[in-house]
């Protein structure tokens, strides 16, 4: 299933945050914006289910939980910070005709 989060990255306000918080169907999901790339994740981390989207990318371009600090990398989904954890990511396909999410 493709749902539509954005029409444009402008839509998505990085100029305040490199992570935002978008509705996608039934769904709140991070996405991040990490040099040029866009990325889509949960927003709770698997850990202690702390607000993704009020975490930040660390100069690696890992996503920071703001609860405990653990980060995962936006790329695959693995905790970088050795506890074993993995966050849930969704494939984002940007078109003319805007910015989508790919549910699997």
């Amino acid at each position: 299933m493709t749902i539509k989060i954005a029409e444009s990255r402008a839509e998505l306000d990085f100029d305040q945050r490199q992570v935002v918080r978008v509705k996608a169907g039934d769904k709140w999901v991070s996405v991040a914006l990490v040099g040029d790339r866009l990325f889509a994740f949960a927003d709770k981390c698997p850990h202690a289910g702390g607000c993704l989207s009020a975490g930040w990318i660390n100069p690696l371009g890992n996503i920071v939980c703001p609860i405990h600090r653990y980060t995962f990398d936006v790329t695959n989904g693995r905790n970088t910070s050795g506890e074993g954890y993995y966050l849930k990511r969704w494939p984002i396909e940007e078109t003319e005709d805007g910015i989508f999410l790919i549910l699997s």
